[in-house]
Order: C-alpha cells, then structure tokens, then sequence
C-alpha cells in the first residue's frame, strides 16, 4: 500500500475557490508556486492539498460526487462548526460520531465535500 501523498480537486473558479479556502475555511498559501494551482500550506510528511485549474472542461459536470476528502483538526469540533456557520459555509449536517473522533461535513463552491475531524 502507498500513503497519499498529494490531492487537488479541479475547479470552475479559482480565484472563487481559494477566497473560499482561505477566507471562510483558513487555510494558508504554501511557499510552493505554480501558475495552474493553489497550493495550500502543509507540514514535511503530510500529504498536500490544492485547487487548480480544469484538466478538462467541466461545463454541465457535477463535481464531488462519491467523495470527501478528510481533514485532521486541532481544535473542538464545536468551536469550528461555529465558526464556519457564521461564514455561511455550506455545512451538510450536524457534528456526528465516527471511528476515528467527532465529523462535520461541508461543501466547497464547487460541491467537493470536505470532512474536519476532531480525531478521538
């Protein structure tokens, strides 16, 4: 088995798409350039994560379909989903159980949904 290393989902927008990710969600630009992407901060072996530019057209796709990406947090869960609710985030559902810790769903600009786990 290989550990992931890199994610990035394909956007319409991504000028739209990073004033979501790191206005109403908080995260921070990496050092890491590249014309076609926005590469968001990440720590040395942890897999990263961007948006970027359309591989193909998506006119009159449906994005996010048939997953969710996850995302460790280091703070309570409560506290987070407060905060996104008063940034109008699109946020799927209440704060539920898993295996790993406590969940919250959401969705960004182009319907790829996101979990935030506060890990047990």
């Amino acid at each position: 088995m290989r550990r992931l290393e890199f994610t990035s989902f394909q956007v319409r927008d991504i000028e739209i798409s990073k004033e979501f990710y790191m206005t109403k969600l908080g995260f921070e630009l990496s050092e890491i350039r590249n014309l076609d992407a926005v590469i968001f901060k990440f720590n040395k072996g942890e897999a990263s994560f961007a948006i970027r530019k359309p591989l193909e057209n998506l006119e009159n796709k449906e994005l996010g379909n048939g997953i969710s990406t996850w995302f460790a947090i280091n703070e309570r869960i409560e506290d987070l989903y407060a905060r996104l609710l008063e940034k109008d985030v699109n946020i799927l559902g209440p704060i539920i159980p898993t295996p790993f810790g406590k969940a919250l769903h959401i969705k960004d600009p182009d319907g790829y949904k996101l979990t935030f786990l506060e890990m047990n």
